[in-house]
């Protein structure tokens, strides 16, 4: 597959926590045999299931899964993300933001327990607004010139902070945020309806034209909604409640019958087919093949017209 196209990327927040170890070692061996690429983790994850109160379980998990599996290295690429570790255990106010030091520090942190000398993409994770954003823009920078961050994105920032903070590391020559990750799926909310994960940010419109005129890679989160287009013990969130989410779920059913896969292969098909790397969060090596299998299931401009209509 060329690596430019739109990728499935492996989601491991939970790995070391609700994912023991082993499920863990298991569900990235199916990953890299399937030719899957991107791992996606954060410094954070997941203090809040985490004992000690603090993150690193889903890096220390993917870091002795390298070291047991030297050959992966160089097949994989690495995501990983600062801003929210705490730095008080079981304390998430005491988040460790986005300063020049905390950037630095919290990627030092990640390349220990990654056991690695680099990570091929960078996130921040949120905004920082008690920060200039100068400083983080800078520091972002700082790692790219040294080599221990390959690329650098934004994760849950505004349009318009992205496109300040590429206008900003222009003016200081350093390497400008590519990539964005917001939260997107199929299915929509409610317009103006709060999410009831306040740290999640929808990707709109306005993003996607930035991406698109920018080169700017974009890649989703709670792309299959946590099991909810397949699962009836999981029903969408109440702010999905409306005509629309109705409409968009008889199509995919009729869509995913007429294309002989699955409802959730389907809508990752969707998101790749505008150019959009989903993430999937697994916890069983099923849910991967599922998944891996979506690069195969083709969309024509008549199924994304009825999604369209529907929506």
């Amino acid at each position: 597959m060329d690596t430019n196209d739109p990728q499935i990327i492996l989601g491991t927040m939970d790995f070391g926590t609700r994912v023991d170890p082993d499920r863990g070692f298991a569900i990235l061996d199916s990953f890299a045999a399937g030719g899957g690429v991107w791992l996606d983790t954060a410094n954070c994850y997941s203090y809040w299931s985490d004992p000690s109160g603090s993150g690193g379980a889903s890096e220390c998990v993917i870091g002795a899964w390298l070291r047991a599996r030297p050959a992966t290295r160089g097949a994989v690429r690495i995501a990983t993300k600062v801003r929210h570790n705490p730095l008080v255990p079981h304390a998430p106010q005491s988040a460790e933001g986005l300063c020049a030091r905390a950037v630095r520090v919290g990627l030092e942190g990640s390349l220990e327990r990654l056991g690695v000398d680099h990570v091929d993409l960078l996130w921040a994770h949120a905004e920082d607004r008690a920060v200039l954003l100068e400083e983080t823009v800078g520091a972002f920078g700082e790692l790219v010139a040294k080599g221990t961050a390959l690329r650098v994105g934004a994760a849950n920032h505004a349009t318009w902070r992205v496109q300040h903070a590429r206008s900003l590391a222009q003016e200081q020559r350093v390497e400008p945020w590519s990539a964005l990750q917001l939260r997107h799926s199929l299915v929509l909310p409610r317009p103006l309806t709060p999410l009831a994960e306040t740290g999640h940010r929808m990707l709109t419109a306005e993003d996607l034209d930035l991406a698109r005129s920018e080169g700017l890679a974009v890649w989703s989160y709670t792309s299959l909604m946590w099991g909810s287009y397949v699962r009836a013990d999981k029903p969408l969130p109440q702010t999905y409640d409306h005509p629309g989410t109705a409409r968009v779920l008889t199509v995919l059913k009729d869509v995913a019958g007429e294309l002989a896969a699955t409802r959730n292969q389907v809508v990752l098909a969707w998101l790749m087919r505008q150019g959009i790397d989903p993430i999937v969060g697994t916890s069983r090596m099923e849910q991967v093949e599922e998944a891996l299998a979506a690069r195969h299931v083709r969309l024509d401009d008549e199924h994304l017209a009825r999604f369209a209509e529907a929506r």
